[in-house]
């Protein structure tokens, strides 16, 4: 068995004394692991830093088999933000995310090339909104989509303000008022493509999307919960959103 495939790195894991399984995200082959022999070694170990963008060859002798990875390097994407406690924070969280969230071995072009956009802006003040957008769409692959097209009370599409936590949908200012301390804050930009979003709108879109990725996605993992890293970049934009 084998296959060529572009992919981002999710993971890498000690094994043994120098190799490592390393977990990627591929264009054609979804979230997949293998073994790379020497991954953990001075020539390799940079490689596989989470985030770097490489070509992969996967082989093995049956396809339900671990199989063995050969990479090369297509894009350095991590070692620019290793100063950059923010930068560096939203690389961890979605490499965590993603590989927390995708099962195993089904694709998901769509997550993929969302991903490989999040990184091409990474260095732009644009990425937070795209991260919450890249967290969006992740939950529509899923199956688990927030319809934000109009109100889920009355149908009109203007003046969107809230999202129900049970419905998953947009609820209007007007409606939302006599409940909106139960109700999750829809942040413009989410809706509008050409508003800006501010530090406080990047939080709030933060909270919409954990709590239904928490719900639907996370509660049915191993772990039960959200990765560590996603939590980490919360903390330090609801830090900004307080500047």
């Amino acid at each position: 068995m084998e296959w060529h495939d572009d992919g981002i790195v999710l993971t890498a894991r000690k094994h043994g004394e120098s190799s490592a399984i390393v977990t990627l995200l591929t264009r054609e082959h979804g979230r997949h692991a293998g073994l790379v022999r020497g991954g953990m070694g001075r020539r390799k170990r940079g490689l596989f830093q989470p985030g770097n963008r490489v070509r992969a060859t996967w082989r093995a002798r049956l396809a339900e088999h671990l199989g063995s990875y050969t990479c090369e390097m297509t894009a350095a994407v991590a070692a620019p933000f290793m100063d950059d406690r923010l930068r560096l924070a939203g690389l961890s969280a979605i490499c965590a995310v993603a590989e927390a969230a995708l099962p195993e071995r089904e694709r998901y072009e769509p997550v993929y090339e969302g991903m490989r956009i999040l990184l091409d802006v990474l260095d732009q003040d644009i990425w937070p909104t795209i991260y919450v957008k890249w967290e969006m769409g992740l939950l529509q692959e899923l199956g688990f989509g927030l319809d934000l097209t109009c109100c889920a009370a009355t149908g009109i599409t203007e003046n969107l303000t809230y999202v129900s936590p049970k419905s998953a949908r947009a609820v209007s200012a007007d409606a939302a008022e006599p409940f909106k301390h139960v109700l999750l804050r829809l942040p413009g930009f989410l809706i509008d493509t050409g508003q800006t979003a501010s530090w406080p709108d990047i939080a709030d879109g933060l909270r919409l999307t954990g709590f239904f990725l928490d719900r639907q996605v996370f509660a049915h993992t191993r772990e039960c919960k959200a990765p560590l890293a996603r939590g980490r970049l919360v903390d330090l934009i609801r830090n900004e959103a307080l500047v």
